[in-house]
């Protein structure tokens, strides 16, 4: 065992060199921020934790391939199967009762690799921006302006409205849309300019650290758990304020079940680590009804599971459900994406891409010299406007 590690060390920290060197040669750098630890040198792979962006040799890529497909060679036989989905709310539920809020840590990387979930507070000369019945000044192609009257409708992406005299019309028509269904009834944040979703909150390791960066913002975050528990220890948390924060149950899975805003209310939806808990047959039609809340230009940030992550490969026969989905010990469920399977989720959604990454890591044990491929999704999709009349 202590030879295959030494050897699974030598040659990813050879890939990781050649990789760097690459980069350096070529000006190359990441897409997205998920990092900038690089290891250009052997030598130096245990003097930290982490290591970012790293890349597999054709022999990792191999033997991680064989050892998914050899845990997977005895399922879980299908009459046992149902109750990890129908009884899903109950396992969660038994974990939070087990382990409360002290299993997993605040993201406070959040707002690093999703800067959109800050609600923009700065104006810009050339941005068209809806602010319910108001004047807006429209800078024209030749330098004049031109008043306007937008609606609610408000996004954090600003430089997403620039747009010349002629788009005007079309633009603003959906964020009329918009406007008019916000105002068929009463729901908490109403009257915030910006809303955002969580969905599969647990307990607030995101939400907490949202709302300590939207206070005083004209921001709203609603957020939900159908973990009866889960969403018990965020209302009892010290930092949750119902002025700014509407937690609820809710089975995102549940067609029937109703959200308590709006279809096309909110600005973004984040949904960290929870699709992967979810049947991959039941998660087309989860992404297809959230997509609806959406206010066009709306974004949905998603982070989970990439295929082939350590997490993954340390499962034991006899753990698997279906093709790369599995559950643990405690009936929890986990599923592991592909690049392209999470392109389709969002597209045949009707949303447009805007990242979509594969976020690879060479997690390191530096007590035990030990160095271990972390695999994650990273995706950000926006709902467009609608089509122009014709």
């Amino acid at each position: 065992m202590h030879k295959v590690r030494s050897l699974f060390v030598a040659n990813s920290a050879k890939a990781y060199s050649r990789l760097s060197t690459r980069r350096k040669s070529t000006g190359e750098r990441p897409s997205a921020p998920l990092g900038s630890r690089f290891l250009t040198n052997h030598d130096d792979i245990f003097k930290h934790n982490m290591w970012d962006h790293v890349q597999w040799t054709e022999e990792d890529k191999e033997n991680a391939r064989q050892r998914a497909q050899e845990n997977s060679l005895v399922q879980i036989p299908l009459k046992e199967q149902g109750k990890f989905d129908t009884d899903a709310h109950c396992y969660w539920d038994q974990f939070y009762e087990m382990h409360q809020n002290k299993f997993f840590k605040d993201r406070k990387w959040l707002f690093l690799e999703f800067p959109e979930l800050i609600p923009s507070g700065s104006k810009s000369q050339a941005t068209t921006r809806c602010q319910g019945d108001q004047q807006t000044e429209i800078l024209l192609p030749n330098g004049s302006s031109l008043n306007a009257e937008t609606s609610l409708h408000q996004h954090s992406d600003t430089t997403s409205y620039h747009r010349h005299v002629s788009d005007y019309p079309s633009a603003c028509q959906g964020a009329s849309e918009e406007r008019n269904v916000l105002q068929t009834s009463t729901f908490p944040g109403q009257h915030a300019s910006f809303r955002i979703l969580e969905v599969g909150c647990g307990v607030g390791n995101s939400v907490f650290p949202i709302l300590n960066s939207i206070r005083g913002r004209d921001a709203f975050l609603y957020c939900c758990d159908f973990s009866p528990r889960a969403i018990h220890l965020v209302k009892s948390h010290g930092d949750y304020d119902d002025s700014v924060c509407h937690a609820f149950v809710h089975d995102i899975c549940e067609e029937m079940a109703s959200f308590p805003f709006p279809i096309q209310s909110l600005d973004v939806i984040l949904a960290v680590f929870v699709f992967s808990s979810i049947h991959p047959e039941r998660i087309q039609k989860v992404v297809n009804r959230l997509a609806t809340y959406l206010k066009h230009e709306g974004t949905f940030l998603f982070r989970d599971y990439g295929r082939y992550d350590l997490s993954q490969l340390r499962f034991k026969k006899g753990r698997c459900l279906s093709e790369n989905f599995y559950t643990r010990g405690d009936g929890t469920c986990v599923y592991f994406f592909t690049k392209g399977e999470v392109h389709d989720l969002f597209s045949n959604a009707g949303l447009e891409e805007i990242q979509n990454l594969e976020d690879r890591r060479l997690q390191v044990n530096r007590g035990k010299k030990i160095a271990m491929h972390r695999v994650w999704m990273q995706s950000k999709y926006r709902k467009p406007l609608p089509p122009s009349p014709l």
